[in-house]
């Protein structure tokens, strides 16, 4: 990941005009007051919008808010129609949801890699001269102008498409697991709020040429669905998961319950949608090298009927098992892996 992710940013974009229609007559040796031959302006560019999944991020828009497509070229004599304008291709993350900043109105959603969405269209090209000839008058001179490009101002928010949302507090060992299992590489470090972006995360699976994206939602805290802290954004990145991982800290670090964190998590998802909680899930216990993680295990069980996973990201135990498991879960609940792109 870079060292900034934006998942939230105003554009404004502009469509191309069209161009403007020709008033020319033809003037040849012999037929000095030839007919009409004004050619028709060139169509304007479109705005479009191509889901790219090697974007992952809004980054590009924040800083550069203008997008422009080209003007069509204006109509000339000799019947020469103006080239059309070149379109204007903004690249988007998969997963970007486009509102009209005017009247907050949703009109698109970029949701798989290579999908194209005109979002303004340019202007048609004016009409030449040629057009206007009748019985009646032979030699017209009216053109049209080109027609306006459409414009707009756009919110473009990011909601992450990860097969698995990886849910836990801040200290359960979330950037540890990433590192481990996936290709990101978060900074780690050992207070709450370390991990302040969604890291997007490949695991990958040489044996079957596929991978699975993971997005670790920022450390979750009470309140989060009230939006205290940065709770509303981080927790939007998990709405379009297949499965979510709830990693917990089974050795009670700092003195917490292991119960009580999984029940706090599970009610912050309800608070925020209750749908998120009919989302398939699985628990992974981590921490099981320390010595109090079993009897809390026990415990979780006790309390917690559901499955659980144990693993370790100190001594990489589990962590192969874990790999497989959301593999299957995923394929299980209906999600794709996605075939990993062979480098040229």
């Amino acid at each position: 990941m870079g060292s900034m992710f934006v998942d939230e940013c105003v554009i404004k974009v502009q469509a191309g005009d069209g161009g403007r229609g020709c008033v020319a007559f033809r003037r040849e040796k012999y037929e000095p007051w030839g007919g009409p031959n004004g050619g028709d302006g060139g169509r304007g560019g479109d705005v479009i919008l191509l889901g790219d999944d090697d974007v992952n991020n809004l980054i590009d828009y924040k800083y550069k808010p203008h997008w422009k497509a080209e003007r069509g070229e204006h109509g000339q004599g000799a019947d020469c129609h103006g080239k059309e304008g070149e379109h204007c291709t903004m690249r988007m993350p998969l997963g970007t949801v486009v509102i009209d900043d005017e009247t907050g109105k949703v009109v698109a959603e970029v949701i798989e890699d290579g999908q194209q969405i005109v979002l303004c269209k340019g202007g048609n090209g004016g009409w030449g001269n040629t057009h206007f000839k009748t019985p009646t008058n032979r030699a017209p001179k009216r053109a049209n102008p080109g027609h306006d490009g459409e414009a707009g101002k756009f919110r473009l928010v990011l909601k992450s498409i990860a097969d698995i949302g990886l849910v836990g507090f801040p200290n359960a060992g979330k950037s540890s697991l990433t590192a481990r299992i996936t290709k990101a590489r978060p900074k780690t470090a050992a207070y709450p709020f370390t991990t302040l972006h969604p890291q997007i995360g490949v695991i990958e699976y040489p044996k079957t040429y596929d991978r699975l994206l993971l997005a670790d939602v920022p450390g979750l805290i009470e309140g989060a669905s009230e939006n205290r802290g940065l709770g509303h954004r981080f927790l939007r990145h998990i709405e379009r998961c297949t499965l979510l991982m709830f990693l917990i800290d089974m050795a009670g670090v700092d003195d917490r319950d292991p119960r009580e964190d999984y029940a706090t998590l599970l009610s912050e998802l309800e608070l925020y949608d209750p749908a998120l909680l009919e989302k398939p899930r699985v628990v992974v216990a981590n921490k099981m090298d320390i010595a109090s993680a079993k009897a809390n295990l026990a415990k979780f069980k006790r309390r917690h009927k559901v499955d659980i996973v144990e693993i370790s990201c100190v001594t990489g135990d589990g962590l192969e098992e874990l790999k497989q498991a959301l593999r299957k879960r995923v394929i299980a609940n209906g999600g794709k892996p996605k075939l990993v792109k062979k480098s040229a």
